[in-house]
């Protein structure tokens, strides 16, 4: 197994990249091999002063570093010897299993479009988001902002992938599906919203429960929570300020610190056919452990296979 890591992306790289290598490694007894694809000389210097083993490392020179405001798809053809475009050559050539990058999202969802392609039958693939719920347990939220605009039956497969993944990496043995909408009543809500209902509530992939409110998110109603990426980013940030909140005012509440992205790691592309994950761009040290971590599970469940096997 060969996770690739983006040593370059991010604002704080390549140092809080190798120190996510440095917990990763610590706190695995059966590590992945990592491919560590940045400015060599760095790279190998920052690893011999944190005294990180090199036995699970190989590390692959890039010249270039795509910048976080840079054009995704230009900038991927003029700079092929960046970490980013590297990385994805590796990938689409089979010397990888998994990539990883807190870079340039553009970059990053243009090369896993691009390289290694879409599933067999995916329409568009989508990124999700980690939704802590006030009870203790987790949900999914889809799509969160890579798909602004969709189709009935993107949701639908939205739905599909999500409950895939929900019950491989949450642990969730039959998650409940909900449709994000103005309403519980079927019927309501604009013309997105009515014409997916039908697709959900027949299809047998999935455990649907019909419509969701927004009050409804963060409560156990349902695990996998579905809506075009206008809507879930909206619903991302909103959430993600709780966090910022509780720390200005000093909140010590348990609940909220599960909002720390860094306690996820990075959103997983799904509907490609391997894991490629993107982390914020202020990833630390230990949302890059946690990036590897969901890496290697997600090689290890053959995450994606499964979702292939249920899309068909």
């Amino acid at each position: 197994m060969n996770i690739g890591i983006d040593m370059m992306g991010g604002d704080y790289a390549p140092l809080e990249a190798a120190r996510g290598i440095q917990l990763y490694l610590s706190g695995h007894n059966i590590p992945a091999n990592l491919v560590l694809i940045g400015d060599k000389i760095q790279v190998e210097k920052i690893l011999a002063e944190l005294g990180v083993p090199l036995n699970n490392i190989e590390v692959v020179h890039a010249e270039q570093v795509i910048g976080m405001h840079e054009h995704p798809t230009k900038t991927l053809r003029e700079k092929p010897k960046s970490s980013i475009a590297i990385g994805f050559q590796l990938l689409a050539s089979g010397k990888m299993d998994a990539f990883i990058s807190a870079g340039n999202t553009g970059a990053m969802l243009v090369g896993a479009l691009f390289s290694i392609k879409a599933l067999d039958g995916v329409i568009r693939p989508t990124i999700s988001s980690i939704i802590p719920k006030a009870n203790g347990g987790t949900g999914l939220l889809l799509d969160v902002g890579l798909n602004a605009d969709c189709k009935p039956e993107q949701l639908n497969q939205f739905a599909i992938m999500g409950s895939v993944y929900a019950q491989l990496i949450l642990g969730i043995e039959n998650p409940k599906v909900g449709l994000i909408n103005v309403g519980e009543e079927e019927g309501k809500g604009n013309l997105l919203a009515q014409s997916t209902y039908p697709l959900l509530k027949e299809n047998k992939h999935i455990n649907f429960i019909g419509n969701i409110e927004g009050r409804d998110v963060l409560l156990d109603k349902a695990d996998v929570m579905v809506c075009e990426g206008f809507t879930g980013n909206i619903i991302l940030k909103m959430a993600e300020s709780l966090y910022e909140i509780s720390h200005t005012k000093k909140v010590k509440e348990e609940y909220f610190e599960r909002f720390n992205f860094e306690n996820y790691g990075g959103t997983p592309v799904l509907g490609v056919a391997k894991p490629v994950i993107i982390g914020h761009g202020i990833s630390g040290a230990k949302a890059f452990m946690n990036m590897i971590h969901l890496a290697q599970v997600m090689i290890e469940k053959d995450v994606m296979q499964k979702m292939k096997e249920e899309l068909s």
